[in-house]
C-alpha cells in the first residue's frame, strides 16, 4: 500500500471513530443507552409515511444508536405501530425500547391516567401495537393527581414482575413528585424508578434547578427530549422572516409547540450560537446537544428525524467535549433570552 492510500485509511479510520456512539447508564440501573436516541412523537405514523421511519431506524442502527422512544398517544397507537414494524427486522437484544402511558386512549372515564387498570390495559396493548413481549422502559407520560402514587408504582412493580416491562419510569414529574414516587417506593419495598424524561434544552433549563441534583441523590438518570428546542436549535427559523414552508412552525397542527421559541430575542440569539458553533468547527444542533450532554445526570438526548441524514448529522454530536471557554459563550448568549415561557 502506497503513502497516500495509508494515510487515506488512516483518515478513514479517525472519521470512524470520531463518529462511534457512546453509551451511557441510566440513573443508578445496570442499563445503558446510546446517548442519542431516536424519537418518534410528531413523526413516525404522522408526518412522515413508514417507509421513512424504516430509512430512519436503519440509518439510526447504523450511527449507533441503540435507544428508541416512543408513546401510545402518539397518533393513538399509530406510532408505537410505525416504529415496531421499522424494528422488526432488529434482533430484540440489540436495541433499548420505551413507550408510556397516561394519555387518553379513548373515550372511557378509565380511559387515561394512571390507575392500574389504564396501565395494565395500555402495557398489553402497547405490546401488542409494537410487536414485542417487553419493553425496555415504561415511561408514566405524565404525573396523575388522581390516582394514588402507590396504586401507580405497585401495577409497573407488577409489570416488571411479570417480564412485560424491565425497568419503570417517568417523564416530566417534578422534584417533588420524584421524591414522592422514591419515598413510597422505599417504604414498598418496590423496585426504583430508573429515569424521568423531561424536556431540556439551552432554552428550557428548568431541570437544572431541582430535577437534576435530585436525580444524582436517588440514582434518577434524565432521558431528555426537545433537545434541539423543536428544531429551533438547527438554524432553519431566522429573526424577521417567514418560517420555511416545509417547517414545523409552518405546519397549523404543529405549531403551537413551538411558538414560544420564535421570538426575535431568541432566534438572534441561535443567530449568534451558529456563529459559535462554526467557530468551533461543528454545526448548531450539534453543539447544542453536546451541550446537553454535558450533565453526567443526563443518560439521552431524544432527537426526531424525517430525513437518516438528519440522524447522520447529529450522533456526531456524542463526541464532542465542549471546553470551558465555549461553555463560557454560549451562557452568555444564553443570558440574554430573559422571561422565557414556553408554551406547555
Amino acid at each position: 500500500m502506497d503513502r497516500r492510500s495509508c494515510k487515506e485509511q488512516q483518515v478513514r479510520v479517525m472519521e470512524e471513530e470520531d463518529e462511534e456512539m457512546n453509551y451511557r447508564r441510566v440513573g443508578a440501573s445496570g442499563l445503558k443507552v446510546s446517548e442519542i436516541g431516536l424519537g418518534s412523537w410528531l413523526t413516525y405514523g404522522t408526518a412522515a409515511e413508514i417507509e421513512v421511519a424504516q430509512a430512519c431506524v436503519a440509518e439510526a442502527f447504523e450511527s449507533g444508536i441503540t435507544f428508541f422512544d416512543t408513546a401510545n398517544a402518539y397518533n393513538r397507537g399509530e406510532g408505537e405501530r410505525a416504529l415496531g414494524a421499522a424494528l422488526k427486522p432488529y434482533s430484540r437484544s440489540s436495541y433499548v425500547l420505551s413507550t408510556k402511558v397516561f394519555f387518553p386512549m379513548g373515550d372511557g372515564p378509565n380511559d387515561r391516567g394512571l390507575s392500574r387498570k389504564h396501565i395494565m390495559e395500555q402495557c398489553e396493548a402497547s405490546l401488542k401495537r409494537l410487536g414485542t413481549d417487553y419493553v425496555d422502559i415504561y415511561f408514566c407520560h405524565r404525573f396523575d393527581p388522581e390516582t394514588p402514587v402507590e396504586e401507580t408504582l405497585r401495577a409497573l412493580d407488577d409489570l416488571v414482575s411479570q417480564g412485560k416491562v424491565l425497568y419503570a419510569a417517568v417523564s416530566e414529574w417534578s422534584a417533588v413528585q420524584l421524591a414522592e414516587a422514591a419515598a413510597a417506593g422505599r417504604r414498598l419495598g418496590l423496585r426504583p424508578l430508573i429515569s424521568n424524561q423531561p424536556i431540556y434544552n439551552m432554552f428550557e433549563r428548568y431541570i437544572e434547578q431541582e430535577i437534576l441534583p435530585l436525580g444524582d441523590r436517588e440514582g434518577i438518570g434524565q432521558i431528555v427530549f426537545s433537545p434541539l428546542a423543536q428544531g429551533v436549535l438547527t438554524g432553519k427559523y431566522k429573526p424577521g422572516q417567514q418560517p420555511p414552508p416545509d417547517s414545523r412552525a409552518s405546519n397549523a397542527k404543529l405549531n403551537h409547540v413551538i411558538n414560544s421559541y420564535l421570538r426575535d430575542d431568541v432566534l438572534q440569539s441561535v443567530q449568534e450560537l451558529e456563529d459559535l458553533a462554526a467557530q468551533a468547527g461543528m454545526t448548531l444542533s450539534q453543539l447544542a446537544l453536546a451541550w446537553v450532554l454535558r450533565h453526567p445526570g443526563v443518560s439521552s438526548a431524544l432527537i426526531g428525524a424525517t430525513r437518516p441524514s438528519q440522524i447522520k448529522e447529529n450522533v456526531k454530536a456524542a463526541e464532542v467535549k465542549l471546553d470551558a471557554d465555549l461553555l463560557e459563550a454560549v451562557e452568555t448568549v444564553l443570558q440574554r433570552v430573559k422571561d422565557f415561557a414556553p408554551l406547555r
